[in-house]
């Protein structure tokens, strides 16, 4: 908000910013610069309401209920629309710096909310502010058509054969038509592709008056033709299929490949994830960080939210680990017993986007307890790898190579977590999450499922969770180099971590903040008003980190979760607020559900 010149600073000022040149040059007409000292009250509630927008050029408004402030309004934020769209003063505003304030009168503001995007700003409610706040972004340069139907890269009609018709001539069928697969008839249908054909027919010396149905694929996994792109490219992720027949009117239409994702779309997720499979070893490991940097910065870009783009990094990382634990067991021989990765925090949510710290473990069966350094082993090689692809050890040393053990031992540890509450061990039982390897991981489960049944256990969880808080409305300022803030420690993290507590209490399954949260509305304890802006912060928050650590690694410094405000636009500022607004409110109303004192 360089400009000097009012007019100039209102065309700037959102959401003036969107209004038609004919209904902005009415505002600028109307509007008028005036000065309130520092100390003065503009409006007491419940008395006579305000009659002008405002907004602020220089200088600070301080709103108040009570006595106790609320919130604090600064360069390029509007105040007093309340008034104006109620006609009533519900707040106290105080001017708290020396105001310069560009001043519109009410019936102007009012005949300027026939604009739809204009009146957004100020009718709709707190978590779609927050949603529309980070829509736009820098031109990207790959920018897919994220919610472009999948039904429109089919290239023709699907292709059956019968369920007797042998391998070779399905191969001819393929070759004839130039496809790589055909769908088999029967109940239920299958599918034969030419990784079948190589695989499970050539590779097994297998002869070609096989019958299909010895190699088909059945149930088929089938999208929707009007689902958008991304949700093509998690299916693919999650199965490891490269062919994903595609259901139209109760209908199969069509079947896309992983090319046909691939075409135009160098950095995104299906080609991170062919780069992972075709990793010759572990030399080639230093690249991954930065395809999956470049990745998310296009979906970003592109317009897809943090949590999609979260979950997209989580399969591909998700992947790479699988990859590096084949490795690991190559060189180190058949294991002594079955065995589990798990992942924890952000990884075990699915949650993480840019690579930061490992937090994972290496669970086996008991029968391995006499063949700890082969695990031991596994674990080390496996933390390395993911070292040398980006993922930097963790400062808390919570990796595997630290943190692996039988299954007896991990149930223990899980057990004190409930018995003698412990912060970190807490995030270990309710986070875990399975990534590979073959063992049950049934009794930590269960373990997670005991604490949700102690009253003491989520009591402690909840207090601990709500020590983690935003900053106070007056800490965020506008001064000399501008407040700090940690937008994971102050803002994400005590999202994550009543959301964690929520679903604990009702013995939700879910792992990722946003499905926690849904849970928690279910369940009723939790209305809709309250998810809206609760979530919408979340999503802010998450969008916002993203943005601002991408724009570091662009200049070359390290992202971090840090941000002063004089980095953020007055927009940015203001969301901001909002978000860390909604979370106070909901941590007060935890505080009081779970009777912890703030």
């Amino acid at each position: 908000m360089a400009a000097t010149d009012p007019v100039a600073f209102l065309r700037s000022a959102q959401p003036f910013d969107a209004l038609a040149d004919e209904d902005f040059a009415r505002a600028a007409r109307a509007v008028e610069v005036v000065f309130h000292a520092a100390g003065e009250r503009l409006v007491r509630a419940g008395g006579a309401p305000l009659q002008h927008l405002y907004v602020v050029r220089k200088g600070a408004v301080r709103l108040e209920r009570d006595g106790r402030a609320l919130q604090l309004v600064e360069e390029g934020e509007c105040f007093g629309y309340t008034s104006l769209l109620t006609g009533e003063a519900s707040l106290d505003v105080v001017v708290e710096d020396d105001l310069v304030a560009l001043r519109l009168p009410g019936e102007v503001f009012r005949a300027l909310l026939a604009d739809a995007r204009f009146a957004r700003q100020f009718t709709v409610g707190l978590g779609e502010r927050l949603r529309r706040s980070l829509d736009e972004a820098p031109a990207p340069a790959f920018a897919p058509d994220l919610t472009r139907q999948v039904g429109a890269l089919l290239h023709g009609p699907a292709v059956w054969i019968e369920p007797g018709t042998t391998v070779r001539d399905a191969a001819r069928v393929m070759r004839e038509r130039r496809i790589s697969s055909v769908l088999v008839g029967g109940a239920p249908p299958g599918i034969v592709t030419d990784r079948d054909l190589r695989d499970r027919v050539l590779a097994e010396g297998l002869g070609a008056d096989l019958g299909v149905d010895a190699i088909a694929t059945r149930p088929l996994r089938t999208i929707a033709a009007g689902a958008p792109l991304y949700e093509a490219w998690l299916v693919l992720l999650d199965t490891g299929l490269h062919h994903l027949p595609v259901e139209r009117d109760g209908a199969i239409a069509g079947v896309v490949t992983s090319g046909d994702l691939l075409k135009g779309v160098a950095h995104g997720p299906i080609a991170v994830l062919r780069s992972v499979e075709r990793l010759p070893g572990r030399e080639a490991l230093q690249g991954y960080g930065a395809r999956v940097t470049e990745m998310v910065r296009a979906l970003l870009a592109a317009g897809l939210d943090a949590p999609a783009i979260a979950g997209l990094v989580a399969r591909l990382d998700d992947a790479l680990v699988r990859r590096v634990l084949r490795w690991a067991e190559a060189e180190l021989g058949p294991a002594p017993a079955p065995w589990a990765w798990l992942a924890f925090g952000s990884e075990g949510r699915m949650e993480q986007t840019l690579l930061t710290d490992q937090d994972n473990g290496l669970v086996y069966a008991d029968a391995g307890a006499g063949e700890r350094p082969w695990f031991a082993a596994l674990a080390d090689r496996a933390n390395a790898d993911l070292e040398a692809a980006g993922f930097p050890p963790c400062r808390g040393d919570h990796v595997a190579r630290r943190a692996h053990g039988t299954v007896s031992e991990w149930t223990a540890r899980l057990a004190r977590a409930v018995d003698a509450p412990d912060p970190h061990d807490a995030a270990l039982l309710l986070d875990l999450r399975l990534v590979a390897g073959g063992l049950e991981i049934a009794p930590l489960e269960a373990a997670a499922a005991r604490g949700a049944r102690d009253v003491r256990f989520l009591r402690a969880l909840a207090r601990d969770a709500i020590a983690f808080a935003p900053p106070p409305s007056l800490a965020l300022r506008l001064r000399g180099a501008g407040s700090t803030v940690d937008l994971k420690w102050q803002g994400i993290s005590p999202v994550v971590f009543l959301a964690r507590c929520y679903a604990a209490e009702i013995g939700a399954a879910e792992r990722p903040t946003l499905a926690r949260l849904e849970a928690a509305v279910r369940a009723g304890l939790m209305d809709a008003d309250l998810f809206s802006s609760v979530a919408g912060a979340y999503r802010f928050l998450l969008g916002l980190r993203l943005r601002v650590q991408l724009g570091r690694l662009a200049r070359g410094a390290p992202a971090t979760n840090e941000v002063t405000l004089t980095e953020l636009s007055s927009v940015e500022r203001a969301r901001l607020k909002d978000a860390f607004r909604a979370i106070r409110a909901w941590q007060d109303k935890a505080a009081y559900h779970w009777q912890v004192e703030r």
